[in-house]
């Protein structure tokens, strides 16, 4: 008499495998298919997007915290292991019914597809990868399921017939029929591990929009930003630079696949409550008085120390000029910028025409700004978090009130208006490093945008507070750079800094979370002497 092996037993993960690998398949194929059609089809990206938008701002705020610049690949991978577990739940109900296993995993395709067709600037077509994906996975899932019986046989002295969903049977040879499966479950996850890294591979050179933009020579600014003086560096070894490159430049957006807009397509729509509505091409606005600015962007996620700002050198049209064609009517006091992927951010009017150098930017340290930093056009603030200001990908402005109209952000729960507070941080020593004997050289950086930073004062051990050395100033909409020399006894040693504005604000060392509008305290860092 012969013993079958239990449901719970070993036998069952095959089918377990034949789902996951299915799924795999289906990513895969579909993410590939999006790379090659469009970027914006991508099933995993918009189901991606989708969770962002209905995730509460203190997950999301969590996530940048403890991931920083890497969230999104946390995300996905997150994403990917959920999804690959659920398909093996799915494998299981394919070892006794198939056809319902092959129905539900056209619904998780239908679903895929509604989540597509749910984002900003998607349509009909853009279901295609994901029709793709699903016919490959469900014959996937067929195959090796059916394979998966074959290798399956009773327990006993010998093999014998293997019963199939419909009843019938088939003779089973046993080392034949687990090597073709293995075959089979191997050729799978090779064709769904090279078509997933081929479509992240293609998405990342992205074709013609990276042609494009490589390709773009932009005019001379009009009015050209002072050189920057002497001495902007403070001498301290290991400081950051200055001016940060756009390859180190910080990311913080709700963009999972980064938006491909070809520049000859990419128009400005002005409107609402104005006098002159109008639309700008990109061709018409590189033939406007550009001018270079020097601003510093801080993300309104970033803790007290940290690193979520950067500094460059921005060209584009001042938003002012922009506004004034438009002639705003009266009443009017917010502008309601969208990103071509839906964000949208919401910026006072009266920032936006006080004078600053608010900027339609379309270049970044010297060249044509990159595909994540918004390209072809984006907007830079000066003195205002990026949430409700440095919109990237920008197509439309909409003037309009507070009272009548909200953004991304502000629906989440942060402040509608998000005013930079004064900050600074330690740059060196880090936290916890170890340091030499003799004099030590602490130094940070320190902002107070469109006001500018008068002093920085630096406690060590609880000590007097020392006004450390200002390295040149660049511009008032740039941070600035400090140094202190110190010599100390080996051992722990512990130092703190704050930063005075022009205003005579002394920094708060009330300690604040980053929601509803930003961080707020002394930072603080310990380090060693040896």
């Amino acid at each position: 008499m012969k013993r079958h092996a239990e449901p719970g037993s070993a036998r069952g993960w095959p089918f377990a495998a034949s789902g996951a690998l299915a799924a795999a398949l289906l990513l895969g194929i579909a993410e590939i298919a999006s790379a090659l059609f469009s970027p914006v089809s991508s099933p995993l990206v918009a189901v991606g997007a989708a969770f962002i938008d209905i995730t509460p701002s203190w997950l999301k705020d969590f996530a940048i915290d403890v991931f920083g610049t890497a969230d999104k690949l946390v995300l996905m991978v997150s994403m990917g292991v959920v999804a690959l577990a659920l398909a093996a739940v799915l494998g299981l109900i394919a070892r006794r019914r198939l056809t319902l296993a092959s129905v539900l995993c056209a619904a998780i395709a239908v679903l895929l597809g509604a989540a597509v067709l749910s984002r900003p600037a998607t349509g009909w077509l853009d279901l295609l990868p994901t029709v793709l994906g699903g016919v490959a996975g469900i014959a996937a899932l067929n195959w090796l399921v059916r394979l998966a019986h074959r290798r399956t046989v009773p327990v006993g002295d010998s093999p014998g017939p293997e019963p199939t969903e419909g009843g019938a049977a088939r003779p089973a040879r046993p080392e034949a029929a687990r090597r073709t499966f293995l075959i089979g479950a191997g050729l799978t996850a090779v064709v769904a591990v090279a078509t997933m890294a081929g479509g992240r591979a293609l998405s990342a050179v992205s074709t013609a929009a990276a042609a494009t933009r490589d390709a773009l020579r932009l005019p001379g600014a009009r009015r050209t930003a002072a050189p920057l003086p002497q001495g902007v560096g403070a001498p301290a070894p290991g400081m950051p630079p200055f001016v940060t490159p756009n390859g180190d430049f910080y990311r913080i957006d709700t963009a999972l696949a980064v938006p491909r807009i070809d520049p000859s397509t990419w128009e400005l729509r002005v409107h609402g409550m104005v006098e002159e509505e109008f639309t700008l091409s990109f061709t018409e606005l590189l033939e406007l008085d550009l001018q270079e600015s020097w601003v510093t962007l801080t993300c309104v996620s970033n803790p007290v120390g940290g690193e979520l700002a950067g500094n460059a050198k921005w060209l584009g049209y001042p938003l002012q000029d922009l506004l004034a064609r438009a002639r705003p009517q009266e009443g009017a006091d917010m502008v309601l910028s969208t990103s071509v992927d839906g964000f949208s951010a919401s910026t006072p009017l009266d920032v936006l025409t006080d004078g600053r150098d608010a900027l339609l930017a379309v270049g970044m340290n010297g060249e044509p700004l990159p595909l994540e930093h918004g390209f072809p056009v984006r907007m830079v603030v000066p003195g205002l978090y990026g949430y409700v200001s440095a919109t990237k990908w920008v197509v439309d402005l909409e003037v309009t009130r507070f009272a009548d109209k909200t953004a991304y952000w502000t629906d989440r729960g942060w402040a509608e208006r998000g005013p930079i507070k004064l900050a600074s941080r330690i740059d060196v020593p880090r936290g916890f490093e170890a340091v030499p004997t003799g004099a030590t050289v602490l130094g940070g950086t320190a902002w107070s945008q469109t006001i500018g930073i008068d002093r920085v004062q630096v406690q060590v051990d609880d000590g007097a507070w020392q006004d450390a050395t200002l390295a040149a100033e660049a511009t008032v909409d740039t941070w600035r750079q400090w140094s202190l020399e110190w010599e100390g006894e080996p051992g722990n040693h512990k130092a703190r800094v704050r930063a005075v504005n022009r205003d005579g604000e002394v920094q708060t060392s009330d300690r604040a979370d980053t929601v509803p509008d930003g961080a707020s305290g002394w930072h603080e860092v310990q380090f060693r002497v040896e």
